[in-house]
């Protein structure tokens, strides 16, 4: 197994940046896999990141994971309220898995408080804005150390 991490980014967060900055913070999608992608480089790991606005794509990507990767990020946008068979494919896959978020799902509108992910990922960062995905990454590191 390589020391992969996928970084999986689901529908309108190809928008970032410009979609709601007041909400989501200036910062573009690009900008957070660069940083991310830096930040796990300097520690030995590759990023293989995919950006899609269907679900499908994330859930196969999800597969090419199984047996390959050692952890999968994932901001599954608003498929994280709602995709049972992203969570399903998740289940599959043996490594670690961090689902983030660059705000507080529990602190807006209802129906984001509920994750169909929270069951069967290692763990959830949410609230941080950009700094979200550096807590990611912090936690796929250690528990990617850990025996």
């Amino acid at each position: 197994m390589s020391n992969e991490i996928v970084l999986l980014s689901g529908p309108n967060l190809d928008l970032l940046g410009e979609r709601s900055p007041e909400i989501y913070g200036p910062t573009t999608l690009a900008e957070h896999v660069a940083r991310f992608t830096e930040m796990a480089v300097s520690e030995g790991f590759t990023v293989r990141h995919l950006q899609s606005n269907f679900e499908g794509e994330l859930i196969e990507a999800v597969h090419q994971a199984r047996g390959r990767a050692v952890a999968i990020v994932i901001n599954a946008g608003a498929l994280t309220h709602s995709s049972w068979a992203l969570a399903d494919a998740l289940s599959t896959f043996e490594g670690v898995k961090v689902e983030v978020h660059l705000t507080n799902p529990a602190a807006r509108e209802p129906f984001r408080h509920v994750s169909t992910l929270a069951g069967v990922v290692s763990g959830t960062v949410a609230g941080f804005g950009a700094t979200s995905y550096d807590l990611a990454f912090d936690a796929v590191r250690r528990l990617v150390a850990t025996p």
